[in-house]
């Protein structure tokens, strides 16, 4: 009997990324939109009902798996895992978003669980490795792959298998491995065991393979045309995967003897339950069921409704192959029928192009789609042992390697551009052209979306980007603070070229880095976007009447408007950020109050433009610096504008998230030359910014925090901090130090700045006590083993000889 939908579980907003269903009336489902819900069959009705719904973290859940019931637990555990790097066991029986336990170890995405008899559960993680908890305690730390472990599976308590992103499978015994499957080409993303022969895998290579014990390959199963994400085995030893290819497929005897297609890019995961029914969650948010046992299959007419779902969908070209239309056959080919299940034919009808499958349970070839262009849906590349639509080769410099650029079509160019910045040190002035190299080789297509773009921070303000080819014109692009305020980019070759170095915080002709003198500052910006941004912002509260009041006044506008010409001046004049050409007149405290102004009146979730203004000119305007007052004004406003002392409920909007960015980068900007004498204001600054745990703020707030302590150590270089607030801040960044786990860049600025002070106190005589000492080092320590960047090594070998 074929398989066919028996239940459809929706209530979840995001992919499904994993399902797991231990018994025939239980259904676990892990979510990106941060919650995991159990399921459970209805006793007076067909279907299951969301049962208890877990907020199983802040981020992504990526991995479920289910613990059987104790004396103390009768309806069992459930146990996810995602990006928040926390393993969270939920008592189902609580109903709680409380987790009963929580285990702590691994230190990036978990992306994999799995579990057995006894209370044990196996985690793998993006950190390069797995975990084997017993006791709701580590037990064994299995490392050995060299890049993610993407998929656990526990034999039995003693051992163990693991697949990872390095292609390769492992066999532990307890914490040992014990033998090593290579034969995968590509990332291996899941594994079962396989009855009475040994266990099967499959891979981002689209194939599934069936090994023994002892390292023998049984047999390969081709058939999927993309990733495959997840495998598992029915009790009459059929298999059962899918993948990036929209399919369940189902194995019999090393044939494929049912495909069954789904409306969603991606099926994320595969369960099956003990009766033989399979489980699948999807790309679309939907939890199915699908069964071969007709008592449980769903009447005819929703069988239908679920066959014109799928004919419905858009399928990319890439994902079935290259389509030439008019070499493709008409209706009449669908009268001959298909070599093999799951056998995809395209045909041409009228101006369509249509893709179907052959159901060999029916005897008729299914319409699965109707075939489009499309950028960015078809086959995911990995870099990295991560996913992304697109990784491009990034020409840097003449004669070296290109560099890899991963970007998703789902995020803002800009962050991808920034990561990529970040990640090889190079400048942030090839931002835009790094931006402009990303949207000329996508073409601007998300997936998911038409082809219009909305602002990243508001999600208003959507446009149309102009079409290629167009009479004259270039691709219009977003700003990367702004958004949606166009500006028109010249035209670009397809590769980012940079001729000069990264800059680097030590002088170049130092073998070492400490001491550094020179504060950094964030100065990059598009001040015509900018400008047309804010002008927008305040067109619209002048056009609404319950909002008119709040618009700019004509003495306001005029200074904002005078403040842009000021940065346009330069940005005209110079390539890099320098003193302001001769005959620029620089702003004066007014315009900066006229800021100030438009940030304690205008609605938070417009004030973006306004704070980035504000950031801007604190870099070239030192005067405003030295104004006591004026400056005490300025942050007051903008750290009420951050909404930084409201709770904190992650994950931000972002709006806040932006706003809060710009604070910080502006409190970076002031601290350039020196205190000027105002040492109080900069302790109070600083213990308002600890309110908020390090752990709550982002890669991009967490760097600009770490920028204002190295920044305030340069100025300790110049002049003496007083002992208060000398001791507080280097207090301030090994607290720091020691909760940062993730990002090196933080690590390394926070890392400069401890040993600036610590090299200016040892210039002045003065030695750290014992306790320090320890502290240090034991951090230097931690550091190391954490990071793998040479710098952050490099530079905890310089502060501990500072210390001897």
């Amino acid at each position: 009997m074929p398989y066919k939908l028996s239940a459809t579980l929706t209530g979840h907003t995001a992919d499904v990324r994993a399902v797991a269903s231990p018994t025939n009336d239980l259904v676990l489902s892990a979510s990106r939109d941060s919650t995991a819900v159990s399921w459970v069959r209805n006793t007076d009705a067909p279907g299951f009902n969301q049962s208890v719904t877990l907020r199983a973290g802040s981020r992504y859940i990526n991995a479920v798996t289910y613990l059987p019931p104790t004396p103390d637990e009768p309806l069992g555990y459930a146990v996810t895992g995602g990006q928040d790097t926390v393993i969270n066991v939920f008592a189902l029986s609580a109903n709680s978003n409380e987790p009963a336990y929580s285990l702590i170890g691994h230190t990036d995405n978990v992306c994999a669980l799995d579990s057995a008899p006894g209370g044990l559960v196996i985690s793998g993680s993006w950190d390069r490795t797995a975990k084997v908890w017993k006791n709701f305690k580590l037990l064994y730390d299995l490392t050995g792959h060299q890049q993610s472990v993407w998929a656990v599976l526990a034999i039995d308590s003693q051992q163990f298998l693991t697949g990872s992103a390095d292609n390769t499978i492992k066999l532990w015994s307890q914490q040992k491995n014990i033998r090593t499957y290579p034969g995968h080409t590509q990332a291996v993303r899941g594994l079962a065991l396989y009855t009475d022969i040994g266990f099967a895998s499959c891979s981002n290579d689209s194939e599934i393979k069936i090994w023994t014990m002892e390292g023998d390959l049984v047999h390969t199963l081709s058939g999927h045309t993309s990733f495959v994400y997840s495998i598992s085995v029915l009790e009459n030893g059929d298999i059962v995967s899918g993948g990036e290819d929209r399919t369940v497929r189902i194995w019999r005897d090393g044939e494929c003897s049912q495909t069954i297609v789904h409306p969603a890019i991606s099926v994320w995961s595969v369960s099956t339950m003990p009766n033989g029914d399979i489980v699948t969650g999807c790309s679309d948010g939907v939890v199915r069921i699908f069964s071969h046992d007709d008592s449980r299959q769903l009447p005819g007419e929703e069988q239908k409704a679920y066959d014109d779902q799928v004919a419905s969908q858009a399928l990319p070209a890439q994902q079935i192959g290259d389509v030439k239309k008019s070499d493709l056959p008409g209706l009449e080919a669908l009268s001959s029928p298909g070599n093999k299940p799951g056998e995809v034919k395209m045909i041409r009808n009228g101006d369509n192009v249509e893709a179907h499958q052959w159901d060999s349970a029916s005897s008729s070839w299914q319409k699965i789609g109707d075939v489009v262009d499309a950028v960015g849906s078809g086959r995911k590349q990995l870099y990295e042992g991560k996913e992304y639509d697109h990784v491009f080769d990034v020409d840097v410099q003449e004669g070296m390697p290109p560099l890899k650029l991963p970007y998703n079509a789902t995020e803002n160019p800009y962050v991808a551009a920034q990561r990529f910045l970040d990640a090889h040190e190079l400048p942030m002035s090839y931002l835009d052209e790094v931006v402009r190299f990303i949207e000329k080789n996508t073409g601007g297509v998300s997936l998911g979306g038409g082809p219009q773009y909305s602002d990243p921070f508001t999600g208003g303000s959507r446009y149309q980007p102009a079409q290629a080819g167009a009479a004259g014109r270039g691709q219009d692009y977003m700003d990367p603070f702004t958004g949606a305020s166009r500006y028109r980019a010249a035209p670009t070759a397809s590769s980012v070229t940079p001729s000069t170095s990264p800059p680097r915080p030590a002088p170049a002709t130092s073998s070492k880095v400490i001491p550094v003198r020179t504060p950094l500052a964030f100065r990059q910006a598009n001040v015509s976007a900018m400008q047309a941004k804010l002008h927008q912002i305040d067109q619209s509260l002048r056009n609404e009447i319950s909002t008119s009041s709040l618009a700019m006044y004509p003495q306001e506008r005029t200074r904002i408007d005078e403040s842009f010409a000021f940065l346009s001046a330069l940005v005209s004049q110079l390539a890099h950020w320098n003193n302001p050409p001769p005959g620029t007149k620089p702003p004066t405290p007014r315009h900066l109050d006229a800021i100030s102004a438009l940030l304690e009146r205008w609605p938070r979730e417009s004030l973006f433009p306004v704070m980035d203004l504000g950031r801007l000119l604190l870099a070239f305007c030192q005067n405003f610096s030295q104004d006591t007052p004026l400056k005490h004004r300025f942050f007051a406003a903008m750290m009420n504008a951050s909404s930084w002392k409201d709770p904190w409920e992650t994950p931000l909007s972002r709006s806040r998230e932006t706003n809060t960015l710009f604070f910080l980068r502006a409190l970076v900007n002031t601290f350039q030359d020196t205190l000027y004498d105002d040492e109080a204001w900069v302790k109070s600054m600083l213990q308002d910014i600890v309110q908020q745990p390090y752990s709550n703020l982002t890669k991009a707030q967490r760097v600009a925090c770490a920028t204002i302590m190295f920044n305030l150590s340069c100025i300790g270089l110049k002049e003496p901090l007083g002992p208060e607030l000398a001791a507080y801040l280097y207090n301030l960044i090994l607290n720091g130090l020691q909760e940062e786990k993730s990002d090196p860049e933080a690590a390394y600025r926070a890392l400069v700045a401890i040993g600036n002070i610590l090299y200016a106190a040892k210039e002045r005589g003065q030695k750290p006590s014992a306790e320090q000492l320890t502290t240090v080092k034991q951090c230097m320590s931690s550091l190391r083993s954490t990071f793998s960047d040479d710098r952050v090594k490099n530079v905890s070998s310089e502060i501990e000889d500072l210390l001897r």
